[in-house]
């Protein structure tokens, strides 16, 4: 966690140095919440909340793997809510099943090699944009 000063209004606000880890900190934060949030708006209900009578029995059940998702300003790792009792399987509009980077991510590394960096190259410039984290292999990057 990053380090952090209080202001005189007891709200937290990030030190110059530590300002990229406590951004990422707070979109990890937020997406993990819109997909709560996407979870909520599927069954009708909150966590912990009943549902209606009559309705089907449909209940959360934990949390997946924990994924990392490359994003332009770095990785974050999330962790998919997971449903049990729905007919078909559910698919998150915000977070697809297989998705391991966003499209702006997906189109840096084209015009990285169209500008000249070499396929070795990649993985040492990649790394530094989007930290150790960042879910990507040689094999992924030379499809690409």
């Amino acid at each position: 966690m990053p380090k952090v000063m209080q202001t005189t209004a007891g709200t937290p606000s990030p030190v110059w140095e530590d300002l990229e880890s406590f951004a990422r900190v707070h979109v990890q934060a937020f997406i993990q919440r819109l997909l709560e949030e996407e979870i909520d708006e599927l069954l009708g209900r909150r966590k912990s909340e009943r549902r209606e009578p009559g309705t089907e029995p449909v209940y959360r059940n934990g949390h997946g793997k924990p994924r990392r998702l490359a994003l332009s300003n770095g990785t974050v790792t999330i962790q998919r809510p997971r449903v049990r009792g729905l007919e078909e399987r559910f698919e998150s509009r915000i977070l697809p099943l297989f998705k391991r980077r966003t499209e702006e991510v997906g189109s840096l590394l084209p015009e990285l090699y169209l500008h000249g960096l070499a396929l070795g190259d990649f993985e040492l410039a990649l790394r530094g944009l989007l930290g150790d984290g960042a879910p990507l292999s040689a094999s992924s990057i030379a499809r690409l």
